[in-house]
């Protein structure tokens, strides 16, 4: 049946198979067609999809955490080394990094929504599968699966964030699903010992992987390009393309993107700072532990204040850069005046590893986290700023694994340097302050008017 008699803009929201509702459409006259447009869309839709974004990230932090919550008693239930701990540790970090260069290609050939949900439904069984292990190798094993499944987490969220939102907003997106890491990071502790005290440390492990088997048919029902959703209206649809590069019609090859300096101007950065907010993840309990004598819940208050810190700078970052281009600054200046922020806040952190006040130290960790959090948060964005959709996941893919890689080296290196002196936090409270200014002004070399990658 022939729908040249509707106006342009109903056809854009009809559904791909007709059906009766089709039939009925087609048969009726243009204002109740346009009446059933109307009824169809969404305000703001966009904000909608950053908000299952958000909830993804969180439930990917519950995953990921969810071991080593669970760590103390499997270690007495197991019987494992803390050789073997180390081992299942890295086992999953290494397989974060490499198959972050892998996601993201994978992103970019078959697109967010089908890649995603399969991430989602790889990384969730693996999850389950920890329930299953009853050896260090095994445990080992299920990381490792693990870390291959949420490594597409962040290169896709990014990649949505490109799809979805005008370059304005976009940092402010990415800012808040990355916020969504503290969410996790507080809910995972409350959450985990509630599932393994009514179901057993296998029912934390199932009850934590069926969480992300509930948000995928949240996301299948409802994630679509925003040129095919049936629920988005025009005028937002034009909004979502306002700085929009023109996506790539051909193959990027890696090839390619290596021999870019804007891709550099984004992986070199990250390689430089990544690494601090992991050295803060994995040592800050120890480093509360031997500098404070702070163990066990009596660290609750602590870390609890530091993660809301790091939440927050997630957001706020997000948020000056972005409200700096709405108020006439241009991307290029914006981006880097909020991560020039983050840069001066940084050399703050050097003083927690003097005091002698654990709620000074507890504060001023948080404030610097915050402030790697509002970094972060910019440096995902100029991928966006400089790159087509086309090579979104393939860059930042790019930038996640070698960033792993430095982090895998430099938890190596702290390892050293404790295990000489298990006091002597000081030389990593240094770097993390400082080398955030050298990465900035490596950025600004690279790409000093940030302009798109000629691909």
């Amino acid at each position: 049946m022939s729908t040249k008699c509707l106006p342009d803009e109903t056809k854009l929201f009809l559904p791909p198979t007709w059906g009766i509702l089709g039939t009925i459409v087609m048969n009726s006259e243009s204002v109740a067609a346009h009446q059933w447009k109307r009824a169809r869309t969404v305000p703001h839709l966009r904000w909608y999809i950053c908000g299952l974004l958000f909830f993804g990230v969180v439930i990917n932090y519950i995953d990921r955490q969810a071991f080593s919550i669970m760590a103390p008693d499997l270690q007495r239930i197991i019987g494992w080394s803390e050789l073997d701990y180390g081992r299942i540790v890295i086992a999953f970090q290494v397989a974060y990094a490499v198959m972050m260069l892998f996601a993201g290609r994978i992103l970019d050939r078959i697109g967010t929504r089908l890649g995603l949900g399969l991430a989602l439904v790889w990384w969730s069984v693996a999850e389950m599968c920890h329930a299953l292990a009853r050896t260090p190798l095994q445990f080992g094993v299920a990381r490792f699966f693990l870390g291959i499944g949420e490594a597409a987490s962040y290169p896709a969220s990014v990649k949505t964030v490109g799809e979805w939102f005008p370059a304005r907003e976009r940092a402010l997106a990415t800012g808040i699903f990355n916020g969504a890491a503290t969410i996790g990071a507080i809910g995972a502790p409350i959450l985990v010992p509630l599932f393994a005290a009514a179901y057993g440390w296998e029912g934390a492990f199932v009850g934590t992987g069926a969480l992300g088997l509930v948000w995928l048919a949240a996301w299948w029902g409802f994630y679509h390009k925003p040129q095919d959703h049936p629920r988005l209206s025009e005028a937002e649809l034009l909004l979502i393309r306002q700085g929009q590069t023109v996506p790539a019609t051909e193959k990027v090859s890696w090839i390619g993107l290596l021999g870019r300096r804007q891709l550099w101007a984004h992986a070199a950065p990250r390689i430089l700072t990544e690494w601090v907010y992991w050295f803060f993840l994995y040592w800050l309990p120890k480093f509360l532990a031997q500098r404070y004598g702070i163990r066990g819940t009596a660290m609750i208050p602590y870390l609890t204040t530091i993660y809301v810190l790091t939440g927050f700078g997630s957001v706020a970052g997000g948020y000056i850069s972005s409200t700096l281009i709405r108020r006439g600054w241009s991307v290029n200046w914006a981006r880097k005046a909020a991560m020039g922020i983050s840069a001066i806040v940084m050399p703050f952190v050097i003083f927690a590893s003097k005091t002698h006040s654990p709620w000074t130290a507890a504060i001023l960790i948080g404030v610097a986290l915050a402030a790697h959090q509002g970094w972060f948060t910019n440096i995902s964005t100029l991928v966006l700023d400089m790159f087509p959709a086309r090579a979104v996941g393939s860059v930042y893919g790019i930038g996640g694994c070698l960033a792993g890689i430095g982090s895998v080296l430099a938890a190596e290196k702290t390892g050293e340097i404790l295990q000489r002196d298990p006091n002597f936090y000081f030389p990593m409270f240094v770097v993390s302050g400082c080398i955030y200014l050298a990465a900035l002004i490596i950025v600004h070399l690279l790409v000093p008017k940030l302009e798109p990658a000629k691909m």
